[in-house]
């Protein structure tokens, strides 16, 4: 089995799911060869995981990319903010790219980099990890199938989570807009994508509403204090207590530990200094957040494909959805990896078995196995094998600005027509 080489930009969570599975799945497919990281922890981790050099461990993108082309491919998955840059030296390079979703946090610079990547005839795998997940590979085939006839509507919902609200969203790297990226896009562009995909048709019209009304200062309790630690009145009864969750074992603890704590194996004192020291300790009520906390968008696909999709912070986590045709529908929910199949003709409901251990859509999961299938899709790529999930970086880019479109709807209170907005674009570019 040939081996291909990977250099990887940005080394958090998603760089690092990434390249574990890489050496720990497909290690006779990959090996990392070079990697940029500000964080010393993380960049040493991948220095150790991967049996690196100091001198190919990097602080930052720009000394590597100014290195000649040393990899079949290059991974970046820095913050949404930051993807502009290295993405678009690397397609210079002739890297193709495996690219953390979103593309990027503008419009400008999701088309710019499509652009760039078909200029130099380079594939870009944007990490839209629901279409590798056998869950929605298995919808897709259902639809593909007849079953249900001529798909007419989708109903969607994005549970996020309450506690993953409070630890990505509110308190963590993803809270304020202007650091990352609009909600909708960092959290749900993939889900705008799978809706697309699933539809089999490109989205015409979007309307928006949402909002952050929880996680703010008007809803904490008398007496709260800027931090958990130190003492809030009512921290033995809510559920986003940093000290319970993030300090004592629970199911999110070695999760943070993992990825936010900047340091392996922390001690309890050491967790407790991140409680007192970082944004990881405040009180979700007096953080600096400002992005929604709950929004719904209606849309249209072709000329009678219509779809609502919800994302709320207000569940336990996971996603449903309901798939109606014009001879049957589907309900399926994603925790569980529950298909049932209803049909008009013959009255009767039938589960489709997925065949597949998923890990769940919770704040702890996997993508529902998505990470491990779109690794392995990346790697059939390389070896020029189609595989159906991975779509060419325009489609990428045209269901990204499904999610531009709808918070320009969501900011003026209008329905968005999908070749106006395009042509907008084009008009600036």
């Amino acid at each position: 089995m040939e081996k291909k080489k990977v250099i990887v930009i940005g080394c958090g969570d998603r760089g690092r799911t990434y390249t574990d599975i890489m050496k720990d799945e497909f290690s006779d497919c990959f090996e990392v060869v070079a990697v940029a990281e500000p964080v010393a922890a993380r960049r040493n981790y991948m220095k150790e995981k991967h049996n690196l050099p100091d001198e190919l461990c990097f602080e930052s993108w720009e000394p590597l990319l100014e290195l000649p082309k040393m990899a079949d491919v290059a991974i970046i998955a820095t913050m949404d903010k930051d993807h502009y840059g290295p993405a678009m030296k690397a397609l210079d390079l002739g890297y193709p790219l495996l690219l953390e979703k979103p593309i990027a946090p503008t419009p400008e610079e999701c088309v710019a980099i499509a652009k760039k990547a078909e200029e130099k005839n380079l594939f870009v795998i944007v990490c839209h990890v629901l279409r590798y997940t056998a869950f929605f590979m298995a919808l897709k085939d259902i639809i593909e199938s007849g079953e249900i006839g001529k798909v007419m509507a989708i109903q969607h919902i994005e549970g996020v989570g309450n506690v993953h609200q409070s630890h990505s969203f509110v308190r963590g790297n993803w809270g304020q807009s202007a650091k990352s990226s609009s909600m909708l896009l960092q959290k749900t562009c993939h889900d705008m994508d799978i809706m697309a995909w699933l539809a089999g048709e490109k989205c015409t019209a979007v309307q928006s509403f949402g909002k952050l009304s929880y996680f703010c200062e008007k809803n904490a309790p008398a007496g709260a204090p800027a931090r958990c630690i130190d003492g809030c009145p009512e921290g033995d009864r809510c559920p986003y207590n940093a000290v319970k969750l993030y300090v004592e074992d629970n199911e999110y603890s070695d999760w943070f530990r993992r990825t936010s704590a900047k340091c392996p194996n922390p001690t309890r004192e050491q967790m407790l200094e991140v409680m007192r020291t970082t944004d990881y300790g405040r009180c979700v009520f007096r953080s600096d957040n400002d992005v929604v906390d709950h929004q719904v968008v209606n849309l249209q696909f072709g000329d009678d494909v219509f779809a609502d999709f919800s994302m709320s912070a207000f569940t336990k986590g996971g996603r449903c959805i309901r798939i109606m045709g014009t001879e049957g529908e589907i309900n399926a929910k994603m925790e569980g990896n529950t298909i049932d199949v209803y049909s008009f003709i013959t009255s009767t409901t039938r589960r489709h078995d997925c065949n597949t251990a998923v890990s769940g859509e919770m704040l702890t999961g996997g993508h529902g196995g998505g990470d491990t299938g779109i690794v392995k899709a990346l790697y059939d790529t390389l070896m020029g094998e189609k595989c159906r999930s991975v779509c060419s970086v325009r489609e990428s880019c045209d269901n990204h600005l499904i999610v531009f479109a709808a918070e320009h709807s969501r900011h003026t209170g209008t329905v968005v027509s999908l070749a106006e907005y395009e042509a907008s674009l084009a008009e600036k570019n």
